[in-house]
């Protein structure tokens, strides 16, 4: 099992557009694979529908920790971690 504790940057949290690109590639990449995040608060979901992901209510600065178990759960921890502190809707300034 491999564990990461991410940071939530988007502006607005995780909400619809960033839930369904997670979400697809979660299916489209690491089928094979069970993830699970849990939110600051202790609540937790499995990352297998959007509604599922939107429950947790991920806001910007907020911590959450990503467990995923599979055949290559290293390369699918790194690669979802890293969608879960994408900015999506206010890239940084420069």
């Amino acid at each position: 099992m491999q564990s990461r504790t991410v940071t939530i940057r988007n502006q607005a949290g995780i909400h619809c557009r960033p839930s369904s690109i997670i979400l697809n590639t979660v299916n489209a990449e690491f089928s094979g694979h069970a993830f699970n995040l849990t939110n600051a608060r202790g609540e937790s979901c499995e990352l297998n529908s959007i509604m599922a992901l939107l429950t947790l209510c991920l806001a910007c600065g907020e911590t959450a920790t990503l467990t995923v178990e599979g055949p290559d759960e290293e390369r699918a921890a790194d690669s979802i971690a890293e969608l879960l502190e994408k900015e999506y809707d206010f890239p940084p300034q420069n």
